[in-house]
């Protein structure tokens, strides 16, 4: 898929969230999101945007792009409403995302975009460049983790009031009057892609099968990529 197109199902969807990160593996919690959040708001397409290189993660050099994007085709590939976008990795730098929500704009010129974080990166929200402008660009939805507590003391008091809280049924509309943040606690699992990577046995085989889809199981044991 070429960095200016999306597959033709989803040209020109009514409400597309994109879900960025490295995906050093792509695994359950994440698919769990998408399913979810495709649900919740009733989503035409859900799109996973592995990154090159994420700048808030500049002491760890990720694994390749073409093995995360294989993982994310291959974890998605029994899902019509779910695809891969390659635009952060066809660029082959570092990217921030201030630069890049701009391009899926242009592309989705007709969607209700939905830009999807984790609960730690909406606690590092501060670090990111233009972070507020981030934050008035499209909807956000924020996904809470077992074990993080989010908070809403470190941003400002105009980012504040957009803040839409959607945990323990507080309702599920999608609200008018300028992007919004969602946040949403529906999604349970605590899975980790850090400890996925640390539980590769040294016969290089995963200790947690069952956190990752099992066609990405097999696929890290085959190409032997965190042993």
């Amino acid at each position: 898929m070429q960095a200016d197109s999306f597959p033709a199902t989803v040209a020109n969807p009514k409400r597309i969230a994109f879900y960025g990160g490295t995906f050093d593996p792509v695994h359950c919690g994440h698919i769990a999101v998408a399913k979810h959040l495709l649900d919740l708001f009733s989503l035409e397409q859900f799109v996973f945007l592995p990154a090159f290189h994420a700048p808030h993660k500049p002491d760890r050099k990720p694994t390749s792009g073409y093995h995360r994007f294989a993982m994310l085709s291959l974890a998605t590939q029994g899902e019509p409403r779910m695809s891969v976008s390659t635009l952060e990795l066809e660029h082959g730098q570092k990217r921030y995302t201030i630069d890049t929500l701009p391009e899926l704009i242009e592309q989705t010129s007709n969607a209700d975009i939905f830009f999807v974080m984790g609960a730690d990166s909406w606690i590092d929200i501060t670090t990111w460049r233009d972070w507020e402008k981030v934050l008035l660009m499209t909807n956000h939805v924020v996904v809470t983790r077992p074990g993080y507590e989010i908070v809403f003391d470190h941003v400002t008091d105009a980012v504040r009031e957009r803040v839409v809280d959607l945990r323990d049924g507080h309702g599920s509309d999608v609200r008018s009057g300028g992007p919004k943040i969602y946040v949403t606690d529906a999604v349970k699992l605590d899975v980790s892609a850090t400890e996925i990577r640390e539980d590769v046995s040294e016969d290089n085989r995963l200790d947690r099968e069952d956190d990752v889809p099992q066609e990405v199981a097999k696929y890290i044991e085959k190409y032997e990529l965190y042993k």
